[in-house]
Protein backbone atom coordinates (compact mmCIF):
# COMPACT_ATOMS: atom_id res chain seq x y z
CA UNK A 1 0.00 0.00 0.00
CA UNK A 2 2.84 1.97 0.59
CA UNK A 3 3.46 2.63 -3.35
CA UNK A 4 -0.12 3.64 -4.33
CA UNK A 5 0.51 6.22 -1.44
CA UNK A 6 3.29 7.36 -2.45
CA UNK A 7 1.86 7.28 -5.90
CA UNK A 8 -1.02 9.01 -5.15
CA UNK A 9 1.09 12.14 -3.29
CA UNK A 10 3.22 12.88 -6.33
CA UNK A 11 0.65 12.72 -8.82
CA UNK A 12 0.83 11.29 -12.23
CA UNK A 13 3.83 12.79 -13.35
CA UNK A 14 7.59 13.36 -12.12
CA UNK A 15 6.99 16.87 -11.45
CA UNK A 16 5.78 18.13 -7.97
CA UNK A 17 2.47 20.18 -7.79
CA UNK A 18 4.44 23.15 -6.79
CA UNK A 19 6.43 22.90 -10.80
CA UNK A 20 4.96 25.30 -13.22
CA UNK A 21 3.27 23.69 -16.00
CA UNK A 22 4.43 24.55 -19.80
CA UNK A 23 7.69 24.45 -21.65
CA UNK A 24 9.72 25.96 -19.25
CA UNK A 25 9.23 22.87 -16.42
CA UNK A 26 10.34 19.76 -18.85
CA UNK A 27 13.97 20.47 -18.53
CA UNK A 28 14.40 16.65 -19.98
CA UNK A 29 14.43 17.37 -23.62
CA UNK A 30 14.70 13.76 -25.83
CA UNK A 31 15.90 16.17 -28.65
CA UNK A 32 18.51 18.60 -30.03
CA UNK A 33 16.81 21.94 -31.35
CA UNK A 34 18.30 22.71 -34.77
CA UNK A 35 20.84 25.41 -35.00
CA UNK A 36 18.58 28.65 -36.01
CA UNK A 37 18.17 29.73 -39.54
CA UNK A 38 20.64 32.34 -40.73
CA UNK A 39 18.87 35.73 -41.75
CA UNK A 40 20.33 35.89 -45.34
CA UNK A 41 21.71 33.29 -47.50
CA UNK A 42 22.60 34.10 -51.10
CA UNK A 43 23.36 30.34 -51.93
CA UNK A 44 19.55 29.93 -51.88
CA UNK A 45 18.95 32.11 -54.91
CA UNK A 46 20.74 29.73 -56.74
CA UNK A 47 19.50 26.02 -55.80
CA UNK A 48 16.51 25.05 -57.76
CA UNK A 49 14.76 23.52 -54.58
CA UNK A 50 14.47 27.15 -53.38
CA UNK A 51 11.87 28.07 -56.29
CA UNK A 52 10.81 24.30 -56.23
CA UNK A 53 9.68 25.23 -52.84
CA UNK A 54 8.12 28.67 -54.07
CA UNK A 55 6.41 27.33 -56.72
CA UNK A 56 4.84 24.41 -54.02
CA UNK A 57 3.78 27.36 -52.06
CA UNK A 58 2.22 29.26 -55.01
CA UNK A 59 0.48 26.13 -56.10
CA UNK A 60 -0.96 25.30 -52.69
CA UNK A 61 -2.35 28.16 -51.62
CA UNK A 62 -3.71 28.74 -55.38
CA UNK A 63 -5.80 25.95 -54.83
CA UNK A 64 -6.94 25.72 -51.53
CA UNK A 65 -8.81 29.00 -52.11
CA UNK A 66 -9.91 28.67 -55.43
CA UNK A 67 -11.39 25.27 -54.09
CA UNK A 68 -12.61 26.27 -50.86
CA UNK A 69 -13.73 29.91 -52.26
CA UNK A 70 -16.01 28.02 -55.26
CA UNK A 71 -17.08 25.76 -52.39
CA UNK A 72 -18.86 28.74 -50.50
CA UNK A 73 -20.04 30.01 -53.65
CA UNK A 74 -21.69 26.75 -54.77
CA UNK A 75 -23.95 26.95 -51.43
CA UNK A 76 -24.15 30.71 -51.61
CA UNK A 77 -25.60 30.86 -55.50
CA UNK A 78 -28.11 28.14 -54.80
CA UNK A 79 -31.37 28.13 -54.89
CA UNK A 80 -32.41 25.39 -52.15
CA UNK A 81 -29.82 24.99 -49.73
CA UNK A 82 -30.57 21.18 -49.36
CA UNK A 83 -29.19 20.65 -53.13
CA UNK A 84 -25.69 22.04 -51.66
CA UNK A 85 -23.47 20.58 -49.10
CA UNK A 86 -24.35 23.18 -46.96
CA UNK A 87 -21.98 24.52 -43.76
CA UNK A 88 -20.39 21.31 -42.97
CA UNK A 89 -19.43 20.22 -46.41
CA UNK A 90 -17.49 24.07 -46.60
CA UNK A 91 -15.88 23.01 -43.50
CA UNK A 92 -14.84 19.68 -44.87
CA UNK A 93 -13.64 21.23 -48.19
CA UNK A 94 -11.74 23.43 -46.15
CA UNK A 95 -10.41 21.02 -43.86
CA UNK A 96 -9.84 18.14 -46.49
CA UNK A 97 -8.24 21.40 -49.18
CA UNK A 98 -5.50 22.05 -45.88
CA UNK A 99 -4.57 18.33 -45.34
CA UNK A 100 -4.24 17.23 -48.46
CA UNK A 101 -2.28 20.11 -49.87
CA UNK A 102 -0.13 20.44 -46.28
CA UNK A 103 0.67 16.52 -47.07
CA UNK A 104 1.46 17.30 -50.45
CA UNK A 105 3.87 20.26 -49.65
CA UNK A 106 5.55 19.07 -46.31
CA UNK A 107 8.34 17.48 -47.93
CA UNK A 108 8.91 20.00 -50.60
CA UNK A 109 8.30 23.66 -49.09
CA UNK A 110 7.16 23.12 -45.35
CA UNK A 111 3.51 23.45 -46.51
CA UNK A 112 2.88 26.38 -45.05
CA UNK A 113 0.41 27.96 -47.30
CA UNK A 114 -0.33 30.94 -45.60
CA UNK A 115 1.70 33.71 -44.59
CA UNK A 116 1.33 34.42 -41.39
CA UNK A 117 2.53 30.79 -40.92
CA UNK A 118 5.91 31.32 -42.83
CA UNK A 119 6.35 34.78 -41.02
CA UNK A 120 5.84 33.11 -37.22
CA UNK A 121 8.30 30.55 -38.57
CA UNK A 122 10.55 33.18 -40.08
CA UNK A 123 10.09 34.96 -36.08
CA UNK A 124 11.27 31.28 -34.29
CA UNK A 125 14.46 31.53 -37.05
CA UNK A 126 13.71 28.26 -38.73
CA UNK A 127 13.84 30.20 -41.83
CA UNK A 128 15.78 32.89 -43.93
CA UNK A 129 14.89 36.10 -44.41
CA UNK A 130 15.54 35.34 -48.14
CA UNK A 131 13.14 32.15 -48.24
CA UNK A 132 10.67 34.00 -45.70
CA UNK A 133 9.88 36.46 -48.15
CA UNK A 134 9.86 34.97 -51.65
CA UNK A 135 7.86 32.00 -49.93
CA UNK A 136 5.02 35.29 -48.60
CA UNK A 137 5.44 36.98 -52.00
CA UNK A 138 4.21 33.79 -53.74
CA UNK A 139 1.56 32.60 -51.32
CA UNK A 140 0.61 36.14 -51.98
CA UNK A 141 0.29 35.62 -56.05
CA UNK A 142 -1.17 32.55 -55.28
CA UNK A 143 -3.87 34.16 -53.95
CA UNK A 144 -4.28 37.01 -55.82
CA UNK A 145 -4.45 34.30 -58.83
CA UNK A 146 -7.52 32.14 -57.35
CA UNK A 147 -9.07 36.09 -57.33
CA UNK A 148 -9.39 36.51 -53.56
CA UNK A 149 -8.68 39.99 -52.88
CA UNK A 150 -4.74 40.02 -52.71
CA UNK A 151 -4.28 40.31 -48.31
CA UNK A 152 -7.32 38.42 -47.76
CA UNK A 153 -4.96 35.71 -46.69
CA UNK A 154 -2.81 37.97 -44.19
CA UNK A 155 -5.37 38.88 -41.47
CA UNK A 156 -7.20 35.28 -40.96
CA UNK A 157 -3.02 33.90 -40.64
CA UNK A 158 -2.56 37.04 -38.46
CA UNK A 159 -5.02 35.40 -36.33
CA UNK A 160 -4.17 31.97 -36.57
CA UNK A 161 -0.42 33.46 -35.56
CA UNK A 162 -1.54 35.21 -32.22
CA UNK A 163 -3.33 32.04 -31.39
CA UNK A 164 -0.68 29.86 -31.60
CA UNK A 165 1.83 32.60 -30.12
CA UNK A 166 -0.83 32.40 -26.86
CA UNK A 167 -1.65 29.07 -26.51
CA UNK A 168 0.84 27.14 -27.00
CA UNK A 169 3.35 27.86 -24.30
CA UNK A 170 0.46 26.87 -22.24
CA UNK A 171 -1.22 23.94 -23.74
CA UNK A 172 2.27 22.81 -25.52
CA UNK A 173 0.29 21.80 -28.86
CA UNK A 174 -0.69 23.65 -32.01
CA UNK A 175 -4.06 24.83 -33.24
CA UNK A 176 -3.89 23.54 -36.06
CA UNK A 177 -6.33 21.41 -37.79
CA UNK A 178 -4.12 19.52 -40.26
Amino acid sequence: MENKEEDVRLGANKYSERQAIGTAAQSDKDYTEPPPAPLFEAGELTSWSFYRAGIAEFMATFLFLYISILTVMGVSKSESKFSTVGIQGIAWAFGGMIFALVYCTAGISGGHINPAVTFGLFLARKLSLTRAVFYMVMQCLGARDSHVPLLAPLPIGFVVFLIHLATIPITCFSAAAS
